[in-house]
């Protein structure tokens, strides 16, 4: 397996892939120009059901959801920013971001599916809950044996922006081979090349002047 793709190259193309979805990730075109950025709108909604007989008190506020889009959007590649906003705001470990339509996505999330190893282990050691998706990408095959032995329909589950597991372990660097190995063992699917993979033979970050 090739290593992961450079921090500026996944942070151009993660832009798109927010504003496009997955597929506009695609092998030929792993750098992707950064799409016009609107609002985030809150979808109408009336209850067409019984209201629950239960009511929230909301003693405390919510986490403000643009601290949480940023903590989200650092954790896919600064560390420093991610330790800075923890100390604000602990909470934001276990915050999700919904991107639209359900699109959820955690910091955690964000490492994973980028195989950002470093910034998932910071993240674990502050208290984010592991799922399948970071335990894949983590190389931890007998922890992902386990969640599909539990729940086997996992296999098809979507992680943020709808990457799947199989594209998740792309992402387990010295690992990618056996994971990839056994899910495909599980669920065979064709598997194209992981954008955020530094292809073989690909040219390296030119040296920064000084």
């Amino acid at each position: 397996m090739s290593d992961p793709i450079d921090r500026r190259t996944f942070a151009t193309a993660f832009a798109a892939s927010v504003v496009l979805g997955s597929e506009a990730l695609s092998a030929d075109t792993p750098a992707v120009a950064p799409m016009p950025h609107g609002k985030p709108t809150e979808a109408p909604f009336e209850r067409d059901y019984p209201k629950p007989g239960f009511n929230p008190a909301w003693r405390r506020p919510q986490i403000n959801r643009l601290l949480i889009q940023d903590f989200v959007v650092y954790a896919h590649t600064d560390a420093a920013m991610v330790s800075k906003l923890l100390d604000k705001e602990p909470a934001l470990v276990n915050s999700f971001m919904d991107w639209g339509g359900g699109d959820w996505e955690s910091g955690l999330g964000a490492a994973a599916h980028m195989g950002n190893r470093a910034m998932a282990e910071l993240l674990l050691e502050r208290g984010a809950r592991i799922d399948i998706f970071c335990a894949t990408m983590m190389g931890q095959l007998d922890a992902v044996k386990a969640f599909l032995t539990l729940q086997p329909k996992l296999i098809d589950a979507k992680g943020p922006h709808g990457f799947s597991l199989h594209f998740h372990a792309q992402l387990a660097g010295k690992d990618a081979d056996k994971m990839v190995e056994y899910l495909q063992s599980v669920k065979k699917i064709d598997l194209p090349p992981n954008p955020f993979l530094r292809k073989p033979g690909d040219k390296k970050d030119p040296p920064k002047k000084s």
